[in-house]
């Protein structure tokens, strides 16, 4: 038997990075934290993750470690909720992204505004437990966080956009019955 831990608890386990708190100001930084929330998550059982973006141009959506860490994830009484502008660059740079949100249709709401001033839609990625909000996505500077004050703001805010300002968007498939 091998001491040497398999990719499975590599994604669930100890070995992970924990979440930071404060300001961001890289693209990478943000992709890493993007990766590690989802690995937190995992690791966590995170109930319900929102993301929002105007269009996930920046989000690693399509590598596959996301997309292992959310097949993971996935299990279980979850839900996930994303808002966008336009899904066009979801559809055209992450296609392992694609596939897993028709694999897990039931736990997924999409919504999109194709409407807004994409710099109008919040560029966030929230959690009960933790934030992180890309205050200017064209930078990518942004604050993260575990403060309740702080995923509160943003929940409302995330909701407002979710109930009223936003219609469903990006189907499971495009084949009618």
């Amino acid at each position: 038997m091998s001491d040497a831990p398999s990719s499975s608890s590599m994604l669930s386990g100890a070995l992970l990075p924990s979440l930071p708190s404060g300001r961001f100001s890289s693209r990478e930084g943000f992709q890493q934290m993007v990766r590690d929330a989802l690995a937190t998550a995992v690791r966590e059982g995170w109930q319900e993750i929102i993301i929002s973006d105007a269009n996930f141009h920046d989000w690693p959506l399509g590598e596959r470690v996301v997309a292992d860490l959310l097949q993971e994830w996935s299990h279980g009484s979850r839900r996930f909720t994303m808002l966008a502008g336009s899904y066009d660059d979801v559809i055209r740079r992450h296609a392992r992204f694609v596939r897993w949100r028709g694999t897990w249709d039931h736990i997924i709401t999409c919504r999109r505004s194709p409407a807004a001033d994409p710099v109008d839609i919040p560029s966030v990625l929230w959690s009960p437990q933790w934030v992180m909000h890309r205050l200017d996505p064209e930078r990518c500077v942004g604050v993260t966080g575990f403060e309740p004050d702080r995923r509160v703001l943003l929940r409302e805010t995330l909701n407002e956009w979710l109930r009223s300002k936003s219609a469903p968007g990006f189907p499971a498939s495009t084949l009618g019955l």
